[in-house]
């Protein structure tokens, strides 16, 4: 299905440096399964919906963080000190990254309400009030490694649930060869029920999670009986002397302890959806203190019996309370797997609206809810990552291997990116951003450092992934700067094609003519083509540019913006937030108001669409060329993505070398 180049097809502009006043959205945002519209809740229901989506991901790292950081301990200081050592760096890992850095901290720098690194990057480019490359560039990074962490999380987190079937009660050892099958079919499973939405579902996915976590707290409680001691892993101290006296082992020891913090992204990318009180009350009130406790029980059964290193969670475990924990481990990870799922259709969608990615079809699962999307490329190509991880790794201990370095890389450019805006738009002293960002900075660098030694156990699969998006970001980009210019060059400025029509006036015909494009101030080339083949002129005619804002919403009263240029044309500007889907008709359906008379029955859309060849002479490399003509290709339909009804589009189009 040929594309359309972002200048005649409309595609989303690049975000725009609007100014807007920050307000709280109320819409669905990126992590939210099913995209549920649980914002008008009250605020223990919003709190309840925050632990089941926001802290999905950080509530199963007790399923393998301790085992693979005291696995590493062990090997040299080994002792008490190992066991003590490594769960006060995790307490305190959740304390500084968590805690200190997202909670207290980059919270506070919400995009009229919403988080992430998408908005974080429209936030900042907001603040220093014009396009920054370094900034794009980092955003850009951002987003290539969530992809990487949306495929490892699901197969790491499933696979460490279902692992627990290896000490089940009259079953131990007998099920090792079917852990990954099992595992395999609930994920494909969860993947195939991604179209259908997840509504109907995702209201059980809080108390599932606040069940799980209880119970986590509760396993911990009881096991710290087994050694008190273990209560000195609160004090930072232990955790410091464990580094010095590990000293590189204890640099490695800290790439292991980070997965006690996978998913604190989470919080902040989730803030939009449940507002910042109810995910700080779910964090400091219930999810810390049952991690806390879990962690501290692992580490006291461990000083108590040594050989429950092997797998502290399940040897926790009572016996009669094996199975009942198992299917909570189980659904608690796909709960998790899900929100992810769910926040990779959310990052998409951002991309393509932000201008990163060519249009990609984005379909609603409900009707009633926006939110609720589903994207099946993305689906498609997450669910063959998961399973060739779960083919290649085979187990959650290999998985460690290549987990932590996307999120560790995802963590640095939040607070490289926090930088433009705190300086910028907080307009903070420069001693007051060094000695906040220079500390976040520098433990951010040392945990990515860590997880960089993994590389060859398989940590450059997921930098692997996001430097192939990042080429295919940065290649789209590039591409339509180039078109978009190239276009411009061989256009004709549209008040000059007005003059000529008054001069010479062609043949009219009855209704109304939209013309999409990207550019309002030059000729469209739909309109060039029809007045050069059809030769003949629409009574009514607009020229329609929709724009992305660098905000995640817009209001309906900011919607559109209409600017007559005479009795015959009229300029139409269309604007959404990044996180908003388009809707041309329904938007043009404000343009009542204004003034202008719009019967969909009697309009045409005129869409431009150009058939690219690569040049090796000019633009981008050949190779770069070839690329982005097959994202042209294969960019879904304007006419899809802006809702317009087929029966009333008209395509004409010309060969472009680029």
């Amino acid at each position: 299905m040929a594309g359309d180049t972002p200048h005649d097809a409309s595609a989303p502009s690049p975000a725009s440096n609007t100014p807007d006043k920050p307000t709280h959205a109320t819409g669905p945002d990126s992590h939210i399964p099913g995209g549920q519209a649980v914002k008008h809740g009250g605020f223990w229901a919003l709190t309840i919906g925050a632990i089941g989506v926001v802290f999905g991901d950080i509530g199963t790292s007790p399923l393998y963080a301790l085992r693979e950081a005291i696995d590493h301990a062990r090997t040299g200081v080994g002792g008490d000190l190992a066991v003590i050592g490594v769960v006060s760096l995790a307490f305190w890992a959740l304390m500084v990254v968590v805690t200190f850095k997202y909670v207290f901290f980059l919270m506070r720098a919400d995009n009229k309400g919403e988080g992430g690194t998408l908005s974080l990057m429209a936030l900042a480019q907001f603040a220093v009030g014009r396009r920054s490359a370094w900034i794009f560039i980092l955003g850009v990074c951002g987003a290539a490694l969530f992809y990487g962490d949306g495929i490892i999380t699901p197969a790491i987190s499933v696979l460490s649930a279902v692992e627990g079937l290896q000490d089940a009660p009259g079953l131990a050892g007998r099920l090792d060869s079917f852990i990954v099958p099992i595992s395999a079919g609930i994920l494909i499973a969860l993947f195939l029920v991604q179209s259908r939405g997840t509504a109907s579902l995702a209201k059980y996915f809080g108390p599932i999670t606040a069940i799980w976590f209880l119970s986590l707290g509760a396993l911990g409680l009881y096991h710290i009986f087994d050694d008190v001691s273990v209560l000195r892993a609160l004090s930072p101290h232990y955790g410091i002397q464990l580094l010095f006296n590990d000293g590189f082992l204890g640099f490695v020891i800290l790439g292991s302890v980070f997965l006690a913090v996978t998913g604190a992204e989470a919080l902040y990318a989730d803030m939009g959806h449940f507002g910042k009180a109810p995910i700080r009350m779910g964090w400091l009130a219930f999810v810390l203190p049952c991690l806390t406790l879990n962690y501290l029980g692992q580490g006291a059964l461990i000083l108590d019996n040594p050989a429950a290193s092997e797998n502290p969670f399940w040897n926790m475990v009572p016996q009669f309370a094996y199975w009942p924990m198992l299917i909570l481990a189980t659904a608690a990870t796909v709960i998790a797997s899900q929100a992810v799922i769910t926040g990779a259709f959310s990052v998409t969608q951002q991309a393509v609206q932000l201008g990163l990615l060519p249009r990609i079809d984005i379909k609603n699962t409900s009707e009633t809810q926006a939110g609720q999307i589903f994207v099946p490329a993305v689906n498609t190509f997450l669910m063959i990552g998961v399973l060739v991880l779960l083919v290649v790794f085979q187990s959650s201990h290999n998985l460690t291997a290549a987990y932590g370095v996307a999120v560790t890389g995802t963590m640095l450019v939040n607070t490289l990116m926090a930088y433009s805006v705190i300086r910028k738009g907080w307009k903070w002293p420069m001693w007051a951003v060094a000695g906040t960002l220079i500390p976040f900075a520098f433990i951010d660098s040392v945990f990515l450092t860590s997880n960089l030694l993994k590389i060859p156990d398989g940590a450059w699969m997921p930098l692997v992934l996001g430097a192939l998006l990042v080429v295919v970001m940065w290649t789209w980009v590039r591409g339509t700067q180039i078109l978009t210019t190239k276009t411009r060059k061989d256009s004709l400025p549209l008040n000059d094609l007005i003059e000529m029509l008054q001069a010479r006036p062609p043949h009219r015909a009855p209704g109304m003519a939209i013309f999409l494009t990207s550019d309002p101030d030059v000729a469209p080339v739909a309109l060039m083509h029809n007045l050069k083949h059809n030769k003949v002129l629409h009574e009514k005619n607009v020229i329609l540019t929709v724009r992305t804002s660098e905000r995640p919403r817009v209001k309906e009263a900011d919607r559109v913006r209409m600017e007559p240029i005479n009795d015959d044309f009229k300029k139409v500007t269309v604007t959404y937030g990044f996180m908003e889907t388009p809707n041309v008709p329904r938007a043009l359906g404000l343009c009542r108001k204004q003034g202008l008379k719009f019967d969909i029955m009697s309009t045409s859309f005129f869409l431009g669409r150009r058939s690219l060849i690569p040049s090796a002479r000019q633009g981008m490399p050949l190779w770069q060329d070839k690329l982005f003509i097959f994202l042209m290709r294969n960019a879904a339909n304007p006419t899809d993505f802006f809702h317009i009804p087929p029966g009333r589009v008209v395509e004409l189009g010309a060969q472009v070398a680029v």
